[in-house]
């Protein structure tokens, strides 16, 4: 099959091995996620996500915070490797923050009662939504990016450090940079498991 869009979706895959060296500005990759997170779909056109950019210093700040707040929890014997899976994403070029302005849900939650349950799982849609759009997009470019879930451990810490609005809770964290290790192969499981067709 030959499409485009389906050919840069394959392009998007877990970096693991990344590296500072962006083969892009760090302004394009700025302009990259604004745009990417911009013209992303959400319910009702809420616009929920809000995203914090992180690069060099700040980057190494959160993964360092990252670092110490699991050093707290998890055991010692097993720390080590811990360690070094966020020194590894603290050796990337910077890191993306995916919120969601929890108001503009509560005030659609208000607006259309009918639907109030839905409007936080909307949101989430919404984030996923909008944090496949800027893998993709970074992958078109040669940066390569993997999706991480520390929140909600580091959710107070971020706020605090970034000023982030109390409003605004925290989804996800893209870390991303240059490729240095490409990703591995990756199996799908059989069409008849995921799909049904009806004519």
């Amino acid at each position: 099959m030959s499409n485009a869009f389906i050919e840069m979706i394959k392009t998007r895959r877990t970096i693991y091995n990344l590296g500072d060296a962006l083969p892009v500005s760090e302004e394009h990759v700025t302009k990259l996620i604004k745009e990417a997170v911009k013209h992303s779909p959400s319910s009702f056109n809420s616009q929920t996500s809000r995203v914090v950019v992180l690069f060099g210093a700040e980057h190494k700040k959160l993964w360092n915070m990252v670092k110490e707040t699991l050093r707290a929890i998890v055991p010692e014997q097993a720390f080590e490797g811990t360690a070094q899976k966020i020194d590894s994403f603290a050796a990337g070029a910077g890191s993306i923050l995916f919120f969601e302005d929890i108001d503009v849900v509560t005030n659609l939650q208000e607006q259309f009662p009918l639907y109030a349950d839905n409007f936080p799982v909307w949101s989430e849609q919404a984030s996923g939504i909008a944090q496949f759009a800027v893998w993709t997009a970074l992958a078109q470019e040669n940066v390569g990016a993997s999706l991480q879930h520390y929140n909600p451990l580091i959710d107070n810490q971020v706020q605090k450090e970034w000023n982030i609005p109390a409003n605004w809770v925290l989804r996800a964290q893209m870390v991303f940079g240059s490729i240095n290790e490409p990703a591995g192969d990756k199996d799908f499981m059989n069409d008849d498991v995921r799909f049904k067709i009806f004519k």
